[in-house]
């Protein structure tokens, strides 16, 4: 591994600054339920960390692995390999064997009742340490191997047993005092393991642990969002479920539509109405709402998607991650469509990114999407409490018993939006083209003057230091977006090259990408997709200086460190 790497994730004697470990098991062995424990404890102790999630394409049931890093430093990114796989059993665990890779410095935990691990996992040349997880559970009425195994990883990281047990409480609403004696009984098996513990955390306090999908139903109810629409789908569902409560107490509905046509449809009506509005999906739901969002454009009635992007065509894999919706959300409207596209580029960011979408669509008038993804969407983490920002920008709206043209030819390319009854300013709003005063017109001067009303307003969008984030200096630049940033960060530590993840996807911004990228000789774009729909994109809309390359592949394997520096 390269020396940039090294310097942060460095072990110093028995301690690490940076502990991967993932709880795999069939379905119903409750692995999420303590991968989601140990973060919480995690937290508790002071550390940062992250939690990502992979299972089987089964609707119930079927495998799933939780991966959990704790770390003394923020992250987004997982590591390289992981120094422990603990699995409550190994009904087809060996399926992750390319999402959990390990090595021969790694150490497997695995319950003999169930056999060896699965080769996959065996030829990595990490030590077996064999542990009774069902038979110390067996021997506490009420317990289960998973807290077992929460004491076991516990223990072996370093985790004061006082912050388990609290996450415990927090979130075990029965059979806790069988839950904790199995868990100690865990922590019993390894104390003599010394070799994965972390460093001792500084600080922690005024920390969030939250997940993308939280994070973005946040913001958007801090942009002001008071109604969505939506129909369940993975991974957009936890988005919902998080604003379908949090709706109700600041006054807003969320409304559980019959299909994604709906949803779209219910959203705009809201935003006709007067109301910011939202629906969130996946990449078979966006392909749904195509014909919709063209509406919104046209009709110029601000909407926010936000598209938690999963692996296709089609259907695809609905429970990885991939970012193959780029060029959807870009040129998928027919016709020229003039909208907003924003990428978050970290779990945290779903928040300011989401929020941001939201006062983009109501100020500019337009349809706005959010590219999420799965790795966000369903990752949780511990990160320092956000900035938030307290703008909420508000749509331009008409005043009663003034002469009224609701789609008037201004400068900015923002007209007065009327609601529903006010007097004197009764409209069209449809998808057909129209004039002035909203009449539908096939006449070419009507259509030019719309076309351009609709582009200006978008192309005079000033972004501000929004756009992206850039970071760092040199002749080398990476320029990437979304989950991909993550481990691009981590992989430039303590090296002189440039980073540029791309927040605002449209409109273009070639002028501050220019600037970004003054002196840059190389360019390395990373995205994660098959065809290299971001490389495209870049190339049609900027100018790249010197020698570009591309590294991607598509989903579901996320980027590491080590494989950015080895492309570097």
């Amino acid at each position: 591994m390269a020396q940039g790497l090294r310097a942060r994730l460095r072990q110093i004697g028995a301690m690490r600054d940076s502990v991967s470990v993932a709880l795999a098991g069939s379905g119903g062995a409750g692995v999420m339920t303590a991968g989601n424990m140990l973060l919480e404890a995690a937290a508790a102790a002071g550390y940062y960390g992250l939690m990502t999630r992979t299972s089987g394409p089964q609707i119930r049931g079927g495998e799933a692995a939780a991966m959990v890093r704790a770390a003394v430093f923020p992250t987004d990114a997982q590591e390289d390999r992981f120094h422990v796989l603990a699995a409550i059993d190994w009904q087809n665990v060996g399926r992750f064997a390319a999402e959990i890779p390990l090595g021969p410095h790694s150490l497997i935990v695995g319950d003999p009742a169930h056999g060896e691990p699965p080769e996959a996992f065996a030829r990595s040349g990490a030590r077996y340490l064999p542990v009774a997880l069902k038979k110390l559970a067996g021997a506490i009425p009420g317990a289960w191997p998973n807290m077992v195994a929460l004491g076991v990883l516990a223990a072996l990281i370093g985790i004061p047993a006082d912050a388990v047990e609290a996450a415990a409480r927090k979130s075990m609403k029965k059979g806790l005092e069988p839950g904790l004696l199995a868990f100690r009984a865990g922590m019993a098996q390894v104390e003599s393991e010394k070799e994965f513990f972390l460093e001792k955390a500084q600080g922690g306090a005024g920390r969030w642990l939250i997940s993308g999908n939280e994070a973005a139903g946040y913001g958007a109810l801090r942009g002001g969002v008071r109604f969505v629409a939506a129909y369940p789908i993975t991974p957009a569902t936890e988005l919902l479920e998080w604003l379908a409560p949090a709706l109700t107490k600041v006054g807003g509905t969320l409304v559980q539509a019959e299909d994604e046509l709906a949803s779209i449809n219910m959203a705009l009506g809201a935003s006709y109405g007067g109301v910011p509005s939202l629906t969130a999906t996946s990449g078979p739901g966006l392909s749904l709402m195509i014909e919709s969002l063209g509406l919104g454009v046209t009709a110029e009635l601000p909407v926010v998607v936000v598209d938690v992007m999963r692996t296709g065509p089609s259907t695809g894999i609905a429970t990885k991650s991939e970012q193959g919706d780029l060029n959807i959300a870009l040129y998928g409207l027919h016709g020229d469509a003039p909208h907003i596209v924003v990428a978050p580029n970290s779990v945290a960011d779903c928040i300011d990114a989401t929020q941001w979408a939201v006062g983009l669509a109501e100020a500019l008038q337009v349809p706005a999407l959010v590219l999420s993804d799965q790795y966000f969407g369903q990752a949780r983490a511990i990160v320092d409490a956000p900035a938030l920002s307290d703008s909420v920008f508000e749509r331009e709206t008409a005043e009663p018993g003034q002469p009224y043209r609701r789609y008037a030819l201004t400068p900015s390319g923002v007209s007065p939006m009327a609601i529903p009854g006010t007097a004197g300013c009764t409209y069209t709003a449809d998808g057909l083209e129209h004039n002035e005063r909203g009449t539908p017109s096939s006449q070419a001067g009507d259509h030019l003057a719309q076309m351009d009303k609709r582009a200006r307003k978008v192309a005079q969008l000033d972004a501000g230091e929004g756009w992206a984030s850039v970071e760092g200096e040199g002749d080398t630049a990476v320029v990437t977006f979304g989950s991909c940033t993550g481990p691009v960060r981590e992989a430039l530590l303590n090296r002189k090259i440039r980073l540029v993840s791309i927040r605002l996807l449209s409109p273009a911004q070639p002028e501050r990408l220019k600037k970004a990228l003054e002196g840059v000789k190389r360019v390395l774009v990373v995205e994660q997709n098959h065809s290299g729909q971001f490389l495209r994109y870049l190339r049609s809309e900027y100018e790249l200086p010197g020698e570009v390359k591309s590294l991607r592949r598509p989903g579901p394997l996320p980027f590491r460190p080590a494989e950015i520096e080895a492309a570097l």
